[in-house]
């Protein structure tokens, strides 16, 4: 199966290429500091981003939180692998694993946020990605990848959410922007989502 590029609002069934769905998936974060520019520079040095998962119900009530400071549900479905203080290497930076069929009936949405804990903004990242693996086999193959085009003077942006469509989810590519230091300060743009 090829990776599929999302643009910002494309939505995406999260299935495999035989039409079944998708059941255990690892949602990828990944960063760079911006090239310095100029005399004074505008970016360089690491960057500490925070990747966290925000399970919503249907009428956008919080059921839990999943971050650097809480790295697994209170149900055990979904579970962050670590904090990356500094961006620094190929690949995902950080990484959510989601059982999705052990996901609450309850959590129609898992959004995906990202911020800057200390404040950095992001003019002064590059190459921002989320991207969705399948782990459901051994092949962890990479189905949905979606590129964050927009950047600037902000602290954390709703990359993506995660709904149930029928009896599997979809992926939909959002990368609104928004300003805070940790998940919790996202929930109000999360649920807006």
């Amino acid at each position: 199966m090829s990776t599929l590029t999302l643009t910002k609002n494309q939505s995406l069934s999260l299935t495999k290429q035989d039409g079944s769905a998708l059941t255990k998936v690892t949602l990828g974060l990944g960063w760079d500091a911006a090239k310095r520019g100029g005399f004074f520079g505008g970016g360089g040095g690491n960057i500490d981003l925070d990747a966290s998962a925000i399970l919503l119900t249907a009428d956008k009530q919080v059921v839990d939180v999943v971050s650097f400071s809480q790295l697994r549900s209170k149900d055990g479905s979904i579970r962050h692998t670590g904090d990356n203080l500094t961006g620094a290497g190929d690949g995902d930076d950080e990484q959510i694993v989601v059982d999705l069929p052990n996901v609450p009936a309850n959590v129609d949405a898992i959004v995906l946020v990202v911020t800057s804990y200390q404040g950095q903004t992001f003019n002064k990242v590059a190459n921002v990605f989320a991207r969705v693996v399948d782990n459901t086999d051994a092949r962890n193959t990479e189905t949905v990848r979606y590129n964050l085009a927009d950047t600037g003077n902000l602290t954390g942006t709703v990359i993506a959410k995660i709904t149930r469509a029928g009896a599997g989810w979809q992926i939909t590519a959002l990368g609104t922007p928004a300003n805070g230091r940790t998940a919790k300060d996202l929930i109000p743009a999360a649920k807006a989502a």
